[in-house]
């Protein structure tokens, strides 16, 4: 069965995003530490790079490598579509859950209105899928589907929000995972991948 990823970007006390969705504060270090950071991620994930980004990232003909299939909540999904692009992640099945937003709108878009967590148990279980699922955000999406993220990609970033998006919004639940790797990067951030109990 292919695992629920949940892979993110977050701030030394949790945040995703600002409070207005803001991600632009975190460090990214000079230009060299940025770009080196970029490609070493590009490199791994390379299908995490939108599509309309992925010829200046230099991964617009690499194979998608550990993804083929995308989940994210109406907020992610306002931040490329505010900019008028409808499909973020055409290279990848895209999947969109929300209540408000219209089903019609981008024929490489799946809306889902309700129950999320049956939808991830679905894609979970396809017989003809080698790849795993991305969880792109957000953290009330996150929280919901917490019972099926079976491993957390975690970028934490040297800087304190204050406020703003939680990484996981839901019920209390603790849930256990176990660090499986960690990489300290020049400028500060870490990546660490963990794995559920």
């Amino acid at each position: 069965m292919r695992k629920l990823v949940y892979y993110i970007g977050v701030s030394l006390d949790g945040r995703i995003a600002g409070p207005g969705g803001e991600f632009g504060f975190f460090p990214q270090g000079d230009e060299q530490q940025a770009t080196a950071y970029a490609n070493w991620m590009n490199a791994l994930y390379p299908e995490t790079v939108p599509t309309a980004y992925r010829a200046a990232a230099g991964v617009a003909d690499v194979p998608n490598r550990r993804f083929d299939t995308v989940v994210m909540g109406l907020g992610t999904y306002r931040l490329p579509h505010g900019n008028g692009i409808t499909s973020p992640y055409a290279h990848l099945r895209q999947y969109v859950v929300s209540s408000t937003l219209g089903p019609d709108v981008d024929p490489a878009v799946t809306v889902v209105a309700s129950d999320p967590l049956g939808l991830v148990r679905e894609l979970k279980c396809e017989a003809d899928a080698d790849q795993d699922i991305w969880l792109c955000g957000g953290g009330r999406l996150a929280g919901t589907l917490l019972p099926e993220i079976d491993e957390l990609l975690v970028k934490t970033y040297p800087v304190i929000a204050g406020s703003g998006i939680p990484v996981v919004d839901g019920a209390f639940d603790p849930t256990v995972f176990d660090v499986a790797e960690r990489i300290a990067f020049p400028a500060g951030a870490t990546l660490t991948r963990l794995t559920r109990r």
